[in-house]
């Protein structure tokens, strides 16, 4: 393990996270984190065991950077291209001929015009520029996480006060007029506005309403924390609010995983006063709070789509239904053809989502099937893994979870975590399915199936048995930059089964292990006998 402390000098979080990916291509290196020495970071870099002693004397304006290599020889070379790196991002900036204002005054001056602020900088600064951009006037979204949730809840009260928007903290997706921020799609225009608290849930439900043919109007993320009791949903309300006096939207859909109690019931009291109707999908929340709401409640992210879409199009909420059947039917011959080519020590299920929320859904989606998974992101203790790299029997990982991202690039945009995990995954003996989630747009991997195809290939040839079944979901549209449209057929091509949605491939994945489960069930007592 090697250290180095670079005093005084400050990197942006996605430019470290693309030097730290490029390290961690280095051959003989284990694992590298290049962060700013945040108390956040420093909390990360210990659970990753990254946090060494050089660093005890650090300052809050220092970068850290921790290599674990296989010999001091790799890691003094490391060592130095980082510092190569750095120097060519400091000077690229510098020598760039475009004009890069330095201040919001500056740009308002270039863009008198602008309504909007999108803020992206270290956590404990971000409150300032988000405040300063609200007193002009402006709407703010805040990519920036780290922000202390008293410092939410002031800029939302003021927000609210001046009828403005803050999207944030930890805001990663939204669709204003048409234009995608962040990590979003290139979905069509339309008459359907999404409130959510769930970036990676905006945009599956985004992509498959454009994929079948519907559009999106506006679509508002609001930061994980908005629904949580201490926010009290602040900005979800307002979103809300302002999705209902728009003339462009004319159904709505609001998607969260299950926020406060106390939140939730704020919601389904604000939609008796919404003139539009509106679709909610509360990830895992219980049916019977919809009970006597003007909410149509849905189970999945893809039901909600499907439900905005008929509305749409003019036509009974429940017209997708013959879809669900043709796949249902579709679903399970898969199933059987797959169960029919696995060894009788092959009963698990292993899925790597680089979308939080998909993972999540998961969760749910199997509990109906094969009952409750482990995971690193469970909501049971029972169920939680005590080591997040270690799978255990049926397992689902959150690989964008803080202990995967530690001065990494986010798994949306570098695979090379995950890969590994393909691989080692593939080794068990026991594993039947290994599913995965492809999130593409703007901000994402440009080359997912180049990328992916090759370690399939490798997972299959140094799998025991040969034979696993690799599942996926792509969230995205042939109008995104990589073309939902290729990415499928590259992976189709390697043999993956690649499904319409998330829920789709959850589906596909549950039933083939419910069905070796049934199998084995079978074979210890022929009779049936329990």
């Amino acid at each position: 393990m090697k250290g180095k402390i670079k005093r005084g000098e400050y990197f942006d979080s996605v430019t470290l996270m693309l030097v730290a990916k490029q390290i961690n291509g280095i051959e003989g290196i284990a694992d590298a984190a290049v962060v700013m020495n945040t108390e956040e970071n420093r909390s990360i870099l210990k659970s990753s065991g990254l946090l060494i002693s050089d660093f005890d004397d650090a300052k809050a304006s220092d970068l850290l950077i921790c290599l674990k290599a296989e010999n001091d020889e790799v890691a003094e070379k490391a060592m130095l291209q980082v510092d190569e790196v750095l120097e060519k991002v400091r000077h690229s900036i510098r020598d760039t001929e475009d004009f890069l204002p330095k201040s919001q005054e500056t740009a308002l001056g270039t863009m008198p015009d602008a309504n909007l602020a999108l803020i992206s900088i270290a956590g404990k600064y971000a409150t300032n520029e988000a405040m300063k951009a609200l007193k002009k006037g402006l709407h703010v979204m805040i990519f920036s996480d780290n922000v202390p949730i008293e410092d939410e809840i002031r800029l939302k009260k003021y927000a609210w006060g001046k009828n403005l928007l803050v999207m944030g903290p930890d805001c990663g997706t939204a669709i204003i007029n048409g234009i995608p921020l962040a990590f979003a799609n290139v979905v069509n225009r339309g008459n359907i506005g999404i409130v959510a608290a769930s970036g990676t849930g905006l945009q599956e439900i985004s992509s498959i309403i454009s994929n079948n043919g519907a559009g999106i109007s506006q679509a508002i993320g609001t930061g994980g924390r908005d629904v949580k009791k201490e926010v009290g949903g602040i900005m979800f309300f307002a979103a809300l609010e302002a999705l209902n006096r728009d003339e462009n939207t004319e159904i709505i859909v609001l998607v969260s995983k299950p926020p406060a109690p106390e939140v939730l019931k704020k919601i389904l009291e604000k939609i008796k006063n919404i003139t539009k109707p509106v679709i909610a999908i509360f990830l895992g929340a219980d049916e019977k709070l919809f009970e006597g709401s003007k909410a149509i409640s849905a189970k999945t992210l893809e039901e909600a789509a499907f439900i905005a879409v008929s509305l749409a199009q003019k036509k009974d909420k429940n017209s997708f239904q013959n879809i669900i059947v043709k796949r249902q039917k579709r679903i399970r011959e898969i199933a059987l053809n797959e169960v029919n080519t696995k060894t009788k020590e092959q009963k698990y299920l292993r899925g790597l989502f680089c979308g939080g929320t998909l993972c999540e859904e998961a969760q749910i989606i199997f509990k109906d099937l094969i009952g409750d998974v482990y995971s690193n992101m469970s909501s049971r203790e029972k169920f939680q893994l005590k080591d997040s790299w270690e799978s255990y029997r049926n397992t689902v990982i959150d690989m964008g979870g803080d202990e995967f991202t530690v001065g990494r690039p986010h798994p949306m945009i570098d695979y090379s975590l995950r890969n590994r995990r393909i691989l080692k995954e593939a080794e068990d003996p026991e594993v039947a399915v290994i599913l995965f989630d492809v999130v593409l747009g703007y901000g994402s991997n440009m080359e997912p199936a180049k990328e992916l195809v090759p370690v399939i290939k490798k997972a299959n040839s140094i799998s025991p048995t040969g034979q696993i079944s690799f599942v996926c979901s792509i969230t995205g549209t042939e109008h995104d930059p990589q073309n939902r449209n290729d990415v499928e057929k590259s992976l189709k091509k390697a043999g993956v089964h690649v499904m319409e949605s998330n829920a789709a491939a959850c589906e596909l994945s549950g039933l083939i292990i419910k069905m070796l489960s049934d199998e084995i069930s079978k074979k210890e007592d022929p009779h049936g006998n329990k």
